[in-house]
């Protein structure tokens, strides 16, 4: 997604006079398939990276979410350790900074996973906007928040936050269709011989050539050259709008994400956002590694 089609725009954005750019309405040459987990903590962690590669090349790619059942497929029976759980979570939270609070696995002990996987194909069937939106709304009540998302109740609240239709919603998370989808996803995974989350693969739509996949988390520079690869040039990045349009934008981000898609230092995104805070543009959130903030609406 460019910032143009989100509704944002940068700050030296000459272009007033439409909210939609040429390139908006033309085939973008890159697709790329993130396979992911909503309960994988380096999942939640790929977050900041793929917010400034859409920010600063969007307009060359699609990003295209794929829940690959890998957490259940390789894990079956890891459910049932809780307390290995939060140990992994909580480790990948002290080493990326993006928070994921492991007492959930001993406060509210998930037993159906699969749920939340099946929800966000649901929420997908509205469009892939509002599957994206809905996705991330979990991933917050998961590793913010310690909230069971196989809960119906967790997810009705996802869905209104997400601007879901909720009875559209509420009859889609067991339909057929969101079944088939998330099916479809799994067959996707197995194809593409994906065995480690998070997955990303690189195509390039205009060509033949083969993707280019990259198992587990890198450094952002990595997934750059990666698409520089795969367009075969060196394309400018695009400037990135203003920090209160980022964060009004996404609703809650992490000083880590901030820190990520501006390229500042941990201490200079923290002041950043508290300057906003003094501006009562943002709250903080308590959460047990890290900060997030979120938005305050008008």
């Amino acid at each position: 997604m460019s910032w143009n089609q989100a509704g944002l725009s940068s700050s030296n954005n000459t272009n007033t006079s439409s909210k939609y750019s040429y390139v908006d309405f033309v085939q973008k040459p890159v697709e790329i398939y993130v396979f992911i987990d909503p309960l994988c903590p380096e999942c939640w962690s790929l977050e900041p990276y793929l917010k400034k590669l859409s920010i600063e090349y969007g307009r060359f790619f699609t990003l295209q979410p794929i829940l690959s059942g890998q957490l259940n497929e390789l894990n079956k029976d890891i459910f049932d350790k809780p307390k290995r759980l939060k140990h992994i979570w909580e480790k990948t939270a002290s080493r990326t900074g993006m928070s994921c609070d492991g007492d959930m696995w001993t406060e509210n002990h998930i037993t159906s996973p699969w749920i939340a996987s099946l929800a966000v194909k649901a929420a997908e069937l509205q469009g892939k906007k509002a599957g994206k939106t809905f996705l991330r709304r979990i991933q917050e009540r998961a590793f913010l928040g310690k909230e069971n998302i196989s809960d119906m109740s967790i997810l009705l609240k996802c869905a209104e936050e997400a601007k879901l239709d909720i009875e559209e919603f509420t009859n889609d998370l067991y339909s057929q269709s969101a079944k088939k989808a998330f099916q479809s996803d799994l067959k996707l995974t197995r194809e593409m011989e994906v065995d480690y989350i998070p997955t990303i693969v690189f195509f390039n739509q205009r060509t033949n050539e083969q993707g280019i996949k990259v198992s587990g988390l890198y450094p952002y520079d990595i997934y750059v050259e990666i698409l520089k690869q795969i367009l075969q040039k060196d394309p400018v990045p695009s400037s990135k709008p203003p920090l209160e349009h980022f964060v009004r934008f996404y609703q809650v981000v992490g000083s880590k994400e901030v820190s990520v898609v501006y390229d500042w230092s941990a201490t200079k995104a923290e002041k950043e956002m508290k300057k906003m805070q003094l501006q009562q543009s943002v709250k903080k959130i308590p959460v047990k590694y890290g900060t997030f903030w979120e938005h305050i609406d008008e």
